[in-house]
Formats: structure tokens, C-alpha cells, sequence
């Protein structure tokens, strides 16, 4: 294990504040909170305690989810562009060497006057097989998100998060006692929250995480689709060393010392603003994307930019995943890769946007349901 000294020049803390694209750029002052309206057939929230998964659920490299929360739908996890590139010559080269055997054996059949059966079409219910199948150990994905709505006090549950993540990479120095290191305000109100950590695992591990929180609009007092009024979180956890490297060890395992977070430990004076409703499922999400109607609406997020359904039918949620992608592709072209896992599929869709940003999505098919993710990345400036 390298010395404390040697993680220090390898950690990198990024603490940045950045502010909510929903926030109110007028200085006039908030609304006087309104009753909340009644539900209506638009608005009527939706049962999804079944799709849910409470606190201490893993996500990756011991993180988990903290207690106050709950993750909407299952973990979406992919394979990185860069994991894929690294492992792509040897795809290439098993994929060569089985066609030639294919050719060869389609040579001996029509030697011999044998006519070569017709391959069977794969159904096209049924998902793609790995893209790495051909490889003895395909890698696994490399990135993980996990997507929560905050039901407990936003203040302690963003800062045990933020507990976690100094946990995670010791040598980082998280700010756990002041929320305006991460988020930004207006008139005192959060508006906005963003947190990046790297750096090295106790395990050596060259790791990112991000955590990205949206408590609503401001201006409107309106929470994101699906969001029950409360703010929401996304957390992405990236293996950023060696990709090759990276699939030497596992990313599981649990935290040492993680330090405690009390109710009033937070002298940011930073207050959580309340939201009033939800915004109507109709609302444009994720660059311009709206629900379908065969599709049930997980948890959405304005700022970082998010939604997740679930859909009756695997060829549905399927469809959502790729139809968005493509909507943002310059050349109708993408990026698709599947990861076979013992109890799921995992279908990623991305594309690179002509000014530079990601559109990408994920699709999942387990025995749990099917679940589609979208995600919309900005580009970096």
C-alpha cells in the first residue's frame, strides 16, 4: 500500500458550487408558501415502494445509501468509453479468428457438398448477448449511479453522504461542516449542490465520486417530476485508474472510519427551501425528453440532469433508451455496449452532441423489473 504521502499527491478534491440552471436570477423575493394543491389525475403520485431500496443498500467501493434516503430503481452501471477502448483489440482479435473459423468451416461444407445451415435470428424480445462475450472475462462496467430522493433532513443527509465520500478516499478533504463549500444560494436558500472527490481508496484504488443534489426550483417553489417535493441526489461512483488495472481487484467492500454527522453540525446557515408540488409529468426533462405514456416515472432531476422509468415491457424501455440517444446523435450513430451480469442485462446507449456534451442511457432487464435511465452531461468548460 503506498504511503499517506504518496496518496495526498494522487488525491484530488474538487469542491465545486455550482448553481441550479432552475434557480431565479430576479431579486424579487420568494413566495409566501401556498397551500399544496390536491392531487390531480396529471399529478397523483404513484406507489413506488416496490421500485425502492433503503438505506445501506451498496453502491460501490463501500459506499451505500445513507440513511434518509431511498434509491429509486436499481443501480445503473456501464462500462466507461475508456474501459471499452482498452479492451477493444482484443475483441477485435477473437472476433477476427471466429470468423475465419466460420470461413473455414463454410469452405470444408462446400468441399464436401454439404450446404451450411442458416444461422437462427436472434428474437428480438430478448436482449443482445455481451459485447465481450467472445473474451474469456469481458470487464466489468466501470461506473455506477445510484439515484435517490432525500425523504429525511436534506441537511444531515447530504453531509452523511459527503461523510461517506471523505471515508472513501481518506486523503480528500471534505468540508462536512459547511454546506456552502458545495452548494450554492440565493437569499440563504440552497439552490443547488455539487461535490467531486478523487483519489485513492485504502485499497489503492484510483476512484471519482460525484454527488449531485436538486432541491427543487426555487422561483416556483416546484419539486422535478416524481420527486414527492423533496429534493433528490445522484451519486456516481467511476473507476478513473488503469481500466486493465481497475478489473484486477473487485470494487466491493465496506468503509473504515466514517466520521459522524450530527443534527447541527452544519454552520453554513444554508437553509433547504420546501417545494410546494411537483412538476406535471409533462415537463421537458433531460434536454427536451418528456415521459412516454408507457412508462412510469421513477425519479427525475433538473440539476444534474436525469430520469428514471420502468416500463411493463423489456422492448419499451429499451426503445426509450435508444430513441433518446439518437434523438441528440449529429450522424444517427451511437455508441452501444451490453453487460452481462448473473441476475441482469445492462444495455448503455451514448452519443457525443455536436457542442460537445453526453447524451446517454441505460437499460436494464432483471428479474426485478425493467428500468431505463437517461442522463444528459454538459460538456465541461
Amino acid at each position: 500500500m503506498k504511503s499517506r504521502a504518496g496518496r495526498m499527491a494522487l488525491a484530488v478534491v474538487m469542491l465545486t458550487a455550482v448553481a441550479a440552471c432552475t434557480s431565479d436570477p430576479s431579486t424579487e423575493e420568494d413566495p409566501a408558501p401556498t397551500v399544496t394543491p390536491q392531487p390531480t389525475k396529471e399529478t397523483e403520485a404513484t406507489d413506488l415502494s416496490e421500485h425502492e431500496s433503503g438505506p445501506e443498500n451498496p453502491i460501490a467501493y463501500g459506499l451505500f445509501v445513507p440513511q434518509g434516503a431511498a434509491q429509486l430503481g436499481p443501480l445503473f452501471r456501464y462500462r466507461s468509453p475508456r474501459l471499452i477502448s482498452a479492451y477493444r483489440p482484443e475483441l477485435d482479435a477473437a472476433q477476427a479468428q471466429k470468423d475465419a473459423e466460420a470461413a473455414e468451416r463454410i469452405a470444408e461444407d462446400e468441399a464436401k457438398g454439404t450446404p451450411s445451415p442458416t444461422p437462427t435470428p436472434t428474437p428480438t424480445t430478448r436482449p443482445s448477448p455481451d459485447s465481450f462475450k467472445l473474451l474469456e472475462e469481458p470487464p466489468r462496467p466501470d461506473t455506477t449511479i445510484s439515484l435517490m430522493r432525500i425523504d429525511g433532513d436534506p441537511d444531515v443527509v447530504v453531509r452523511r453522504m459527503l461523510a461517506q465520500m471523505s471515508a472513501a478516499v481518506p486523503d480528500a478533504d471534505v468540508q462536512l461542516d459547511d454546506l456552502s463549500a458545495y452548494c450554492t444560494s440565493k437569499d440563504r436558500r440552497i439552490t443547488g449542490c455539487r461535490a467531486v472527490v478523487r483519489g485513492l481508496t485504502e485499497g489503492n484504488r484510483d476512484i471519482k465520486v460525484t454527488m449531485g443534489v436538486d432541491p427543487g426550483r426555487l422561483s416556483t417553489r416546484t419539486a422535478p417530476p416524481a420527486a414527492l417535493t423533496h429534493p433528490v441526489m445522484q451519486v456516481t461512483v467511476e473507476y478513473v485508474g488503469d481500466p486493465r488495472a481497475g478489473q484486477l481487484a473487485s470494487d466491493t467492500g465496506s468503509l473504515k472510519d466514517i466520521p459522524e454527522v450530527s443534527a447541527d453540525g452544519d454552520k453554513s446557515g444554508l437553509i433547504w427551501p420546501k417545494m410546494d408540488e411537483d412538476a406535471p409529468l409533462t415537463t421537458k426533462l433531460v434536454h427536451g425528453w418528456t415521459v412516454p405514456s408507457d412508462a412510469t416515472l421513477l425519479l427525475s432531476s433538473f440539476t444534474p440532469e436525469f430520469a428514471a422509468v420502468t416500463t411493463p415491457r423489456a422492448t419499451n424501455a429499451d426503445r426509450i433508451a435508444e430513441q433518446y440517444v439518437l434523438s441528440h446523435s449529429p450522424d444517427g450513430r451511437l455508441t452501444k455496449d451490453v453487460t452481462e451480469d448473473l441476475n441482469s442485462v445492462s444495455t448503455m446507449y451514448a452519443v457525443r452532441t455536436k457542442n460537445g456534451s453526453i447524451a446517454r442511457a441505460v437499460y436494464i432487464l432483471s428479474a426485478r423489473g425493467n428500468y431505463t435511465a437517461l442522463f444528459y452531461t454538459p460538456r465541461e468548460k
